[in-house]
This record gives C-alpha cells, sequence and structure tokens, in this order.
C-alpha cells in the first residue's frame, strides 16, 4: 500500500516502464484485496526448513541438483545466497527460496 502524496506520485511515475495509475481523471483509486486477488497476484508462502550455514539442494532450475551452503537468506524478498561447488571452485549464486530445499 502507499500513502499517495506529490512526491510518491512523482517517483512511482518515473519509474520506467510505469505508464500511470489505476483510475480515472488522473486520480489514483486503490484496489481492494479481492481485485488484487482477481488479478492473479497471491503472496507465496514459503516454509523455512534451512538456515545460514545448512545444506541445501537446488531443485529448479539450470543448476538443478547441485548442493551447496546457505550464505545469505532474505525470507522477505525470497531469496537465497548459496554457495555452490563448481569445475573445482567455490560459487556464490543468487536464487529464489522455492528453488532450493533443505539437504542432510
Amino acid at each position: 500500500k502507499m500513502i499517495m502524496t506529490d512526491e510518491s506520485w512523482h517517483l512511482v511515475r518515473n519509474v520506467r516502464g510505469v505508464t500511470g495509475f489505476v483510475g480515472s481523471g488522473g486520480k489514483a483509486i486503490p484496489l481492494t484485496e479481492q481485485e488484487i486477488l482477481d488479478l492473479g497476484v497471491e503472496k507465496r508462502e514459503i516454509n523455512l526448513e534451512f538456515s545460514v550455514g545448512d545444506s541445501v539442494r537446488v531443485i529448479d532450475g539450470p543448476l538443478d541438483g547441485f548442493i551447496g551452503t546457505v550464505d545469505e537468506l532474505d525470507a522477505d524478498k525470497g531469496r537465497v545466497r548459496v554457495t555452490l561447488s563448481m569445475f573445482g571452485r567455490e560459487t556464490p549464486v543468487d536464487l529464489e527460496l522455492d528453488q532450493v530445499e533443505a539437504y542432510k
């Protein structure tokens, strides 16, 4: 949600790719929760079974099957940085949380 001020209006309008707000006559109208749900925008629930220092296995994407160690975890952004051993080197890789699972 956003508090509409002249400053926030200007900030959002100047983001590359933003062409306008939902509304009429140049006035933004907030969407209801139901309207957001109708757009197919859903919050993802992610059950974290690991933390920094734990081993994880990549389960999606081009690195599927690799096993590494969690270096950083940002649940709010849904991201994790994992160090994988590839081609004889330790390589940090940024992934989505749903691309990895705990590895015991």
